[in-house]
């Protein structure tokens, strides 16, 4: 299949793929990082003033003092001191991270050239020119990003990673190439925290190891030979006991994928991955404890009657020893995930009890949901859990298994917990929906007692909020935004939340200049008449009000979570695709995460759903009072799960959206990954996977949909989609299949992908 020919709108086209480049470092005063001093009372930050400029600033935190210079010496700092090439070590890595933006300076103190690279997070180097003989170089740069200095035959001289503060690299020299020491020889086994005994596990032996007589005891496990030990040994804080877990081995289901065009070799490859999906077998370990007795040590398998059906791919169990070392815990989560407990084990009698069980007729959200922390010292336990239909906070005897209380409640959710104090016995923690004149999305941080008192909120501008707390945790830097609004930050006491100052307030004036358009937050009623569905408008930068635009939905509504844009970005994906003269809209439908138990729930066996009777009707809600927007063209696209929801638009809403492109779908959830797709569909797989499938209802297309994937996708079995393409085919039905070679997932992501989806969305939607 080739690009779609459209001469005369090529121009278009290249404004579009322009649009990154043409809208970048126009936001000024977005963001910071702290950098505090060993007061703990004072910190200081570098902000971006304008396209080239920054100041320094300096900021006492007890009264929110402010002191701004050009640098960090005239703030009264020391700076950075100037490294040598020569005494750095050259140690190559790739760039893992991308922080606060900042600088380096290269002064080249050689008689010869030598050439600059950026260590991309792929471990390509990219070229950044050469910086000559006696010259010297400022390069704009990123905390975290790796920089490689070469010489002209391709020699390492240096490399150096970017910190917050600026830094100044003297090339004088060659770098100190790191030597690799020989292996020091390590004790064999693992060692009691006593320091008098080491153990380990050999086939279906015990080695266990008398480290002050120098004696070995070789135990054989009879049970070993069928279920093999398959984890290091776990020593008691007393170090009377070792737990290790056994297992029969389970193979895993593998799958085959072709490099059709690699770059090593002419022919083409064959990769083999590890790969389980719904249905599989999956092993399931148990613990054998071990005690030292005077004559040497006894064993016990624990009994499985508590855990009989783990879902977990790990052949080792997670084992937490308690403190005094008289138990160890581990989870269960029964395949199926209606079914979660802490197990507790006596380390003595190897009976097992549960500290804390949930259960759900549907779903338990195992991955996001499950936090736990332990109060050794009171004998308690804070846990999470949606029984009540939100996700909430409880505390319990971790020696009886009591539940003592619920410690927050209400119809919103916690979303992350920060930090527990457990002399102080309260927490804090982020949650959504307790302010109701805002986005229930919205993030603000909480603080509450164990016992459910001295509930407070600490933050309040209307906006999602990240936080970043002081060393000692006095004061708190409050970064919030909308997906309207540049972030502000904030400087706030811990103790009550109160303003200490305003830090930054974004400006993102030049970048509205240069034809960005603000995104329009916008709600409606789902499809129970009730619950609020939010979501953003995008407006191409030549907008004309007295026009009509096609409409193309961007979709992802994978249960895991949710992703319409809460936080001020550029979103240049959506306003590239708007500048070809598109309205964008994305929302989050019911099925999605973050608003409560029975809005999730949608999902359960029916992830064919989507959300679609919400997205129609908010869009149709949209354009009632938007005249300019056209639905007779309208389109969807997503990748993913969201590739599976934007083809399943044209098989069960072809009435409502008339273009899709879908690129790596998950087509049919009985061919992808196990623990994805089983958290949503269950356990055995049953007619509700087979409902939900494209493949299974490809004869149903109608519209004009572009198939995409990446022949070397290891997170969605390609094959989805060419079986996807062979229903199509069988089905006598008319699309089109782009396979691209050489890349992995989200093929429509890359240059040649994305260029594609344009160009179809434009064929048969007319903007």
């Amino acid at each position: 299949m080739a690009l779609f020919c459209l001469p005369v709108q090529a121009a278009d086209f290249e404004r579009a793929l322009a649009f990154p480049k043409r809208t970048e470092n126009l936001v000024f005063r977005d963001h910071l990082k702290a950098n505090w001093l060993p007061d703990g009372k004072s910190f200081w930050y570098r902000v971006q003033t304008g396209p080239k400029a920054h100041e320094y600033v300096l900021i006492q935190a007890e009264t929110g003092a402010r002191k701004t210079a050009p640098t960090l010496k005239d703030l009264g700092l020391p700076e950075q001191e100037a490294r040598k090439s020569s005494t750095t070590p050259i140690e190559l890595r790739k760039t893992t991270r991308t922080g606060a933006e900042s600088g380096l300076k290269f002064i080249n103190q050689l008689d010869a050239d030598v050439d600059l690279f950026w260590i991309n997070n792929e471990g390509e180097h990219q070229s950044y020119g050469r910086i000559r003989a006696h010259s010297e170089r400022e390069q704009h740069t990123f905390e975290g990003h790796v920089w490689l200095i070469t010489s002209a035959t391709g020699e390492h001289l240096a490399i150096i990673e970017a910190s917050a503060q600026p830094q100044t690299l003297i090339i004088d020299g060659k770098g100190i190439s790191k030597e690799k020491k020989a292996p020091e020889k390590q004790e064999r086994g693992s060692k009691s925290p006593d320091g008098k005994w080491s153990a380990m596990t050999e086939k279906e032996f015990v080695l266990l190891h008398d480290r002050t007589a120098d004696k070995t005891l070789r135990l054989k496990i009879e049970t070993a030979a069928a279920s093999p030990f398959t984890s290091r040994v776990l020593w008691s804080p007393d170090s009377k006991s070792f737990v290790v877990s056994s297992c029969v081995h389970v193979p895993v289901r593998k799958i085959t994928i072709v490099e059709s065009a690699p770059k090593s070799q002419i022919q083409p490859k064959l990769i083999e991955r590890d790969y389980a999906k719904p249905g599989d077998p999956l092993p399931k370990p148990f613990p054998v404890i071990f005690t030292l007795t005077e004559s040497g040590c006894e064993w016990t398998r624990v009994s499985s009657d508590l855990f009989p059906n783990p879902f977990t791919q790990s052949e080792n169990l997670d084992i937490r020893w308690s403190p005094a070392g008289s138990e160890f815990h581990f989870d269960y989560n029964e395949r199926g995930h209606q079914l979660y407990r802490i197990i507790a084990v006596n380390a003595r009698t190897a009976a097992a009890r549960v500290v804390v069980e949930e259960t759900s007729k549907t779903f338990i959200d195992y991955t996001q949901k499950t936090w736990r922390h332990w109060l050794d010292k009171t004998g308690e336990l804070l846990w999470m859990s949606e029984r009540d239909g939100w996700c909430h906070l409880y505390l319990y005897d971790s020696k009886t298994g009591q539940l003592k209380n619920q410690i927050t409640k209400g119809a919103w959710p916690v979303r992350q917990v920060l930090h527990v104090d457990d002399s102080k016995r309260e927490i804090t923690f982020l949650a959504c929906g307790l302010r109701k004149e805002e986005d229930p999305y919205h993030l603000h941080l909480y603080r509450v007692k164990f016992d459910g008192s001295d509930f407070q909120q600490l933050t309040q501008g209307d906006g999602n909020h990240h936080i970043e707390f002081s060393p000692d945790r006095d004061t708190f830097i409050d970064t919030w935004s909308r997906a309207d609004l540049p972030p502000v930050n904030e400087l706030r006491r811990s103790t009550d939340g109160s303003l200490v100052c305003e830090l930054e307030k974004a400006d993102a004036s030049a970048l509205l200049a240069a034809g960005w358009t603000m995104p329009e937050r916008f709600v409606a009623k789902g499809r129970d008449g009730k619950t609020d569905i939010h979501g953003i408008i995008i407006k191409p930068s030549h907008f004309d009000a007295t026009k009509k635009y096609p409409v193309v939905e961007d979709i992802y509504a994978g249960p895991h979570g949710s992703f319409a844009p809460k936080d001020f970005d550029r979103q240049l994906r959506l306003h590239q695709i708007a500048e070809l003269g598109f309205i964008i809209v994305k929302m989050d439908g019911m099925g999605t995460n973050h608003r409560g138990k029975a809005f999730h729930d949608v999902c359960w066996k029916n992830i064919k759903d989507a959300g679609f009777p919400d997205r129609k009707l908010w869009i149709k809600a949209a354009a009632k009072t938007r005249l300019w927007m056209d639905l007779s063209r309208m389109g969807i696209y997503g990748g993913s799960a969201g590739g599976q929801n934007a083809m399943r638009a044209l098989l069960d809403h072809h009435d409502f959206y008339h273009v899709a492109v879908a690129d790596c779908g998950c087509h049919d959830n009985r061919m992808d990954k196990i623990w994805w797709n089983e958290q949503w569909m269950g356990w055995p797989v049953d007619d509700s996977y087979k409902l939900s499938s494209n493949t299974e209802d490809a004869h149903k297309l109608e519209g004009h949909l572009l198939l995409i994937v990446g022949e070397l996708d290891t997170n969605v079995d390609p094959a989805t989609t060419t079986q996807v393409v062979g229903a199509l085919q069988k089905a006598n039905k008319t699309f089109d299949f782009m396979p691209i070679t050489g890349t992995g997932h989200g093929a429509a992501e890359t240059p040649y992908g994305s260029r594609l989806r344009m160009e179809f969305l434009v064929k048969h939607l007319r903007p």
